[in-house]
């Protein structure tokens, strides 16, 4: 899908599945591009990117700050408590051009597959759904059981997009840094994004 350029405003959800640089790397590329990012974060991710980055997460207008810098304050990047069920993008008539969870716990999944819209992040891909908009889910789990597949397969029908977080190697990576880039790059051709993120397969015989 390409996206209109008129609508340059993205949702982006971070939970609490492993795999939160994902989700910092891909806000980082879109704030490069222009875009205006609308945040919001689970507990369990504010957690994860305390663990997993070394971050204070207690303090999360620091924490935002720390890793985009100025963009919080210059509005380019909104962020939204997740418990705020009446933000803006809870709302069908907030205008943007679609939704990326990355990465995606499984009990996101489960409550948007089953339409429990019980937080702000549930809700604001549920409106993603009822408006026909791009919802992009990143699913990082396992081993996983059927309910976690029947849930991204009831997703898929509906249009989702269902990119796993499953870094290839066929690019040659050389470093953690190539493999992420990977996974943001696959995300950025699922919404629809040119990018140079990533080698495609056989690019340089073509």
């Amino acid at each position: 899908m390409v996206i209109d350029k008129k609508v340059n405003r993205w949702i982006v959800g971070i939970t609490g599945a492993s795999g939160a640089i994902y989700g910092v790397r891909l806000i980082e590329h879109l704030l490069q591009m222009q875009y205006q990012v609308h945040l919001v974060v689970t507990d369990a991710g504010w957690r994860v990117i305390k663990e997993e980055l070394g971050i204070d997460a207690l303090r999360r207008a620091v924490t935002l700050t720390e890793l985009f810098g100025s963009a919080l304050e210059d509005g380019q990047l909104i962020y939204y408590p997740n418990g705020d069920i009446g933000a803006a993008i809870a709302s069908g008539s907030f205008q943007n051009a679609g939704m990326i969870i990355m990465p995606c716990s499984m009990g996101t999944l489960a409550s948007i597959a089953h339409g429990i819209s019980n937080n702000l992040m549930a809700r604001a891909a549920d409106v993603a759904l009822k408006e026909k908009r791009s919802l992009i889910i990143v699913p990082r789990e396992t081993p996983i059981h059927a309910i976690h597949l029947d849930n991204m397969a009831n997703l898929a029908r509906l249009g989702v997009h269902i990119v796993p977080a499953m870094p290839a190697f066929y690019f040659g990576p050389q470093s953690m840094d190539d493999m992420i880039s990977f996974m943001v790059g696959k995300v950025l051709d699922a919404a629809g994004i040119e990018h140079t993120l990533y080698r495609r397969w056989k690019e340089e015989e073509q």
